[in-house]
């Protein structure tokens, strides 16, 4: 037998083995028009970074207008397919799909007590996005069954209300109401998926009751892609977290990584033009031809300083800019701000390596480590050096605990544009704020005893500007080397993170806890 460990292993926190490239086994039935089942599942994986293998558990007669007929083979044959992978090949994650009767059930459920695979994602495949039933009625009750054997179940709304024998949910918190009775009823961790719900957002949660998670509920937002082209999407979805996790051992960090991927997917769908129905997911979207289109050279760095006026409007007319520009801020906001600022930096610092890894040249590379470096050596210094002579709530804020989210959510996507779009407005926003402020610090004629002083000339510096006109033209680099979807991609991550900027600044208005007596500090 092969070891479970090798030169591209590690452990997880938890002591489990991690592969950068793992092997994923995918038992599902299979799709001849290549979008959903066993395809979708080895096309997911492999644009995750896995290793495919596949076991066939039914064949179907089907295209993207919908199931004609299916065809489920005898359940020995499917366990002699079991165990000739098993007997030989080390399985880091599987992925289940449609499983077609109670006899095909059976033999899935007395393989996975026998071989322990170290992650199951069942995906509870019962009916179509087409509105074809793909499980008999008959094996309902074996599915629910097999649910406790998974460490993540993937259903859709429809079938999360059959598991449950509910009505469907008409609502996000109806639905995750369910997933929470699902969690605690099979013991393991449901993943409540909003893509059949109205309007414009589309969430998706990670919910588990038992606390095997670090919150029951763990939702993490995401915009809904106007496309009719959504065939297999729950396959690619499982698939892909079940690789996902066998790489990086967190269910979290596994759906943040692989919801823009597949977000990508449902995006760029169209141009794959296959069929005349509800046409497949574009899994190799991140793979197609760079620059097509590709805008001049500044051109896309000036359509991202447009996008930031706004909120760079919204910033200056904060009472906690104004306040910090002529010395009135109160300490309780300001030292609330940098107890924020200096959680936020450590994260920050952590996003910038992650782009100075991935960084496509050596300049760059160098760039983003020095800029992680500069945010744990100089800017946490001023900021210890306020708060360890203050009395300051330094706990976790909500705006800080979002904007850290955004951001490690964009390190994780597997795009370097979208990654540098992200981080640029912490560059960008603050010197054009800094400045401003400086100038105005210097035209009122630098007022001595100002109580902001030192603060204002760090983000005045003419180093910290340099650094700044670098990252954008490095943003405008990377968007002129990108598709037009990740362009898209690129300025959205950017606008994300431009209102979240707002938001920190005015976070303490809203989040400092209150004084008797608030003074300006003199």
């Amino acid at each position: 037998m092969p070891s479970p460990a090798s030169e591209a292993a590690h452990e997880s926190p938890g002591g489990a083995v991690l592969r950068s490239t793992p092997r994923v086994l995918a038992i599902a039935g299979s799709d001849p028009s290549g979008g959903a089942g066993i395809q979708a599942d080895l096309k997911s994986i492999a644009a995750n970074g896995g290793y495919g293998m596949a076991v066939i558990t039914a064949l179907t007669a089907q295209n993207t207008r919908g199931v004609r007929a299916v065809h489920v083979p005898p359940a020995e044959f499917l366990t002699a397919q079991l165990e000739a992978i098993s007997d030989d090949i080390t399985i880091d994650a599987v992925k289940i799909g449609m499983l077609g009767d109670s006899a095909v059930i059976a033999a899935v459920r007395g393989w996975l007590e026998k071989a322990r695979p170290a992650v199951v994602v069942l995906d509870p495949v019962m009916v179509a996005t087409s509105g074809d039933r793909l499980l008999q009625e008959a094996a309902e009750a074996a599915l629910r069954e097999l649910l406790p054997l998974a460490d993540l179940v993937t259903p859709n709304l429809a079938e999360l209300a059959m598991l449950l024998n509910e009505p469907l949910a008409g609502d996000w918190e109806a639905a995750l109401a369910q997933g929470k009775r699902l969690a605690a009823q099979a013991g393991t961790t449901v993943l409540v998926k909003g893509g059949h719900l109205d309007g414009g957002e589309c969430p998706d949660a990670l919910v588990n009751t038992a606390g095997l998670l670090a919150q029951d509920v763990v939702v993490v937002p995401g915009e809904r892609i106007d496309t009719r082209n959504s065939h297999g999407t729950g396959c690619s979805l499982s698939s892909a977290m079940a690789t996902a996790q066998a790489r990086l051992g967190d269910w979290e960090a596994s759906l943040r990584t692989v919801k823009p991927w597949l977000q990508g997917a449902l995006r760029e769908a169209g141009a794959l033009d296959v069929g005349t129905g509800n046409g497949p997911v574009h899994h190799f979207h991140h793979l197609a031809p760079k620059g097509h289109g590709a805008p001049a050279e500044g051109e896309f760095a000036a359509a991202l300083r447009q996008d930031a006026g706004p909120d760079l409007d919204a910033i200056y007319g904060l009472d906690f800019i104004r306040g910090l520009a002529d010395g009135s801020l109160t300490e309780q906001h300001f030292a609330y701000y940098l107890a924020q600022d200096a959680i936020y930096l450590n994260g920050y610092s952590r996003v910038l390596s992650r782009a100075a890894a991935i960084a496509p040249t050596e300049a760059e590379q160098l760039f983003w480590a020095r800029s992680a470096q500069q945010c744990l050596e100089v800017e946490s210094e001023l900021h210890r050096t306020w708060l360890s002579t203050r009395n300051v709530d330094g706990g976790l804020g909500p705006v800080t605990k979002s904007y850290g989210d955004h951001l490690l959510a964009s390190s994780v996507s597997g795009s370097y544009g979208v990654l540098v779009a992200a981080v640029l407005p912490c560059f960008w926003l603050y010197a054009e704020v800094g400045a401003t402020l400086h100038g105005e610090f210097l035209a009122a004629g630098a007022p001595s005893g100002h109580a902001y002083a030192d603060w204002l000339r760090t983000y005045a510096d003419e180093e910290f500007a340099a650094a700044t006109r670098q990252a954008v033209r490095i943003a405008d680099d990377a968007a002129r080397a990108a598709s037009a979807a990740e362009r898209r991609a690129m300025r959205l991550a950017f606008r994300q993170s431009c209102r979240y900027e707002v938001e920190f600044f005015d976070a303490p208005r809203l989040h400092a806890a209150p004084q008797s007596d608030p003074k300006p500090v003199r």
